[in-house]
């Protein structure tokens, strides 16, 4: 049996970048890796025009809503990727970190959110390519 390597995208507010993030791992994973996402301080709801953004490439986060980091979230993943909360991720040793720097699409419209998005869309991929090994 092998094992379903998980992936836990952090931010602060857990409205924008995390979630974008998560919507395109488990999109194009298509279920072969386990998501998570959470902030440092979430936000009373996810970012309208990431949601917006998302819809433009046919993925639907209307229904996410903020989650708070869990420690035990942060135990349960194999890849921590964070997003601009800086030292408010707990470390543990054996997990591999990755700090995206990208741009905060809070208080943004739909236009500046797109690069933004395509950003991530590009990171998302190399982080499938390197988590599950091609299929022959």
């Amino acid at each position: 049996m092998s094992h379903k390597p998980s992936v836990l995208f952090v931010c602060v507010h857990n409205a924008g970048r995390s979630q974008m993030a998560a919507a395109f791992l488990t999109t194009l994973s298509q279920g072969a890796i386990e998501v998570r996402s959470a902030g440092s301080q979430p936000a009373g709801q996810v970012n309208p025009a990431a949601v917006q953004a998302m819809a433009e490439v046919g993925i639907d986060m209307s229904a996410e809503i903020p989650k708070v980091l869990t420690t035990e979230a942060v135990k349960d993943s194999d890849v921590v990727i964070t997003m601009g909360c800086g030292d408010e991720c707990p470390y543990f040793p054996g997990k591999r970190y990755e700090d995206w720097v990208l741009a905060d699409p809070a208080g943004k419209g739909v236009e500046s959110v797109r690069p933004i998005r395509d950003e991530i869309k590009t990171r998302v991929e190399a982080l499938i390519a390197s988590l599950i090994p091609a299929q022959i």
